[in-house]
């Protein structure tokens, strides 16, 4: 698209032809693609890993071979929230609720204490993490950001 120029700041941007309303950002139909039951799982997977690192003060982490940090635990329950704000139905015809959520957390906890051993996951925060975890995927209202009700468990 470039070609041989080193930015685009030839081609502005009209304001008037940019503009997009909320209710368009907030149209996850005009996005295209699908949802998916494997998305969802590994948005369960990948934030509570995420939040339970950060909790002992991490700030990034190896996660499945990639190396997150908190904008992608923040992408996995935003995603969640919008999913379950509007009622998406995944590829394999489950609705995604607040139950289905908190089936898939305690799914991921169950799979995480097999994984660690009982004594490696009683030395980690995960309890704590998928508690957090739930708070800002599952709150009624959208929280800003999941560190801010985050620092209070920090120590």
């Amino acid at each position: 698209m470039l070609g041989d120029r080193p930015n685009q700041k030839d081609r502005p941007v009209n304001p008037a032809d940019a503009a997009v309303t909320a209710a368009e950002l907030l149209d996850i139909a005009g996005a295209g693609g699908s949802c998916t039951a494997a998305g969802l799982h590994n948005a369960v997977q990948v934030g509570i890993r995420y939040i339970e690192a950060w909790l002992r003060g991490l700030g990034a982490v190896g996660i499945f071979n990639m190396m997150e940090d908190a904008a992608t635990a923040e992408i996995s329950r935003s995603q969640i929230w919008q999913w379950i704000h509007n009622g998406v139905i995944l590829d394999d015809g489950a609705k995604v609720t607040p139950d289905l959520v908190r089936d898939l957390v305690a799914t991921e906890l169950a799979e995480l204490r097999a994984e660690l051993g009982a004594d490696a996951y009683a030395a980690g925060r995960w309890a704590e993490a998928a508690e957090l975890f739930e708070q800002v995927s599952l709150a009624e209202e959208f929280v800003d950001f999941l560190t801010l009700p985050g620092y209070a468990l920090l120590d």
